[in-house]
């Protein structure tokens, strides 16, 4: 169950730097950060999706679907 709120949580930052980065493409605002920072935190965020995922996978604590046939 911990695997998965992990999951949660980094799935709301990454939307919430996707959005981010729209408002920074939408403003034309030179005090703003850089629309890269927030597109690099999604990267990265989604890098670690993918690692909790593997590593929950290959010790058991997330069981996938079973195959469909």
């Amino acid at each position: 169950m911990v695997y998965k709120i992990f999951i949660a949580i980094f799935l709301a930052f990454m939307i919430y730097n996707l959005y981010r980065a729209m408002v920074v493409m939408n403003k034309n605002s030179a005090e703003q950060p850089p629309m890269s920072k927030y597109i690099g935190r999604r990267v990265i965020c989604s890098a670690i999706i993918v690692l909790i995922l593997l590593i929950g996978i290959t010790t058991g604590l997330i069981t996938p679907n079973p195959r469909p046939y």
